[in-house]
């Protein structure tokens, strides 16, 4: 096969969200948006909703609609960036639930759609999205008064446990909610293994259900072959890829793979990252080009193996997480990064 091999495992990703399920005494929602986290949300949204998932978060309204006829009425669809000027009609049409972010949008909400359901976002300390504790106060009984949904906030810290921005948010949440007779949600994946405090009556996991950090116990989901297009013998002195920014020491092999930063390997990979032949880590050298990368081969043992027909560069030696830590980024980016030229191969 000519094209890489990007491998989903969707009996593995609706476990982990049965995991994140099973840690709490309340609702697990799911969050879908960019496309699934890049894996796919044609068959990732259904399988989660056949595991149960009722409650759904998209960042944008046509992520939202997409979703929706993909999952057909009945499952609960937010919408993270609110009423957004010109998106009345696909809100009320699809039965979408934005979730308010300001004044404005509070206004635009019920003026168009007096009916329709909302939630409400409050900014407890992240100083992103949502409503801040001033503007919640004057707003906060017409919003109660119409009857929302969900009123949720968002933790800046939850990947550092022991961060003082985690219970100070958490205070910060609870004063705002007092006495608002709606869901309340404050926690994502790290919001969970923070404990039952940050639970509240709805969880969102994201990056856990995806096989991401910090859900350290989580099932992987995905891996990625890379086919080898060709091998080539080098002499020392020579060099690789544009800018000749590697030079080989010893006499080496160098494999050209078909996989670069269209496909979502990100450029500053560098040398920084690995593949494997197997167990056998080969690092890449050169500079990430659009189209290739190029490994070092030379210490596979090709007597026994031969040449490597493929190379993995996400798989049992190598999470997402790993692989992120290694280039300088993080498991979301390299993740919703994969580009749309793999063949995608989806197991149940």
């Amino acid at each position: 096969m000519s094209s890489a091999a990007l491998s989903i495992d969707l009996a593995a990703l609706v476990a982990n969200w049965r995991a994140l399920d099973a840690m709490t005494a309340c609702e697990t929602g799911a969050v879908v948006k960019a496309d699934a986290y890049g894996l796919g949300i044609e068959r990732v949204a259904p399988a989660l909703a056949h595991a149960g998932v009722r409650q759904f978060f998209v960042a944008q309204v046509n992520e939202a609609v997409n979703l929706r006829k993909l999952l057909g009425k009945g499952p609960q669809i937010y919408v993270f960036a609110g009423h957004m000027p010109g998106d009345s009609g696909l809100i009320g049409v699809h039965e979408l639930t934005p979730m308010i972010n300001s004044v404005d949008q509070m206004l635009r909400h019920v003026e168009s759609l007096p009916d329709g359901a909302f939630g409400i976002q409050l900014d407890s300390g992240m100083n992103r999205l949502g409503m801040e504790p001033a503007e919640w106060a004057a707003l906060r009984d017409i919003a109660i008064g119409q009857g929302p949904s969900l009123v949720m906030s968002h933790l800046a810290c939850s990947d550092e446990p022991d961060h003082p921005m985690n219970p100070h948010q958490l205070n910060v949440f609870k004063q705002m909610a007092a006495d608002v007779n709606a869901p309340l949600s404050l926690a994502a994946t790290a919001g969970i293994l923070l404990g039952p405090d940050y639970h509240f009556d709805l969880t969102r996991p994201g990056i856990g259900l995806y096989g991401g950090a910090p859900f350290n116990d989580a099932d992987p989901v995905v891996a990625l072959e890379l086919p080898v297009i060709q091998i080539r013998d080098l002499e020392p002195g020579e060099t690789v890829g544009y800018g000749n920014t590697w030079v080989a020491q010893r006499p080496s092999r160098i494999a050209t793979v078909s996989a670069g930063y269209a496909d979502g390997l990100i450029r500053a990979m560098g040398d920084a990252a690995f593949t494997y032949a197997g167990d056998m880590p080969c690092p890449l050298v050169g500079r990430v080009s659009m189209d290739l990368i190029t490994v070092d081969v030379t210490d596979l043992d090709t007597d026994l193996t031969g040449d490597p027909t493929h190379l993995s560069i996400l798989g049992p030696y190598q999470s997402v997480d790993a692989l992120a830590q290694a280039t300088g980024t993080i498991g979301y980016e390299i993740l919703t990064s994969l580009g749309g030229r793999y063949t995608r191969m989806y197991r149940e």
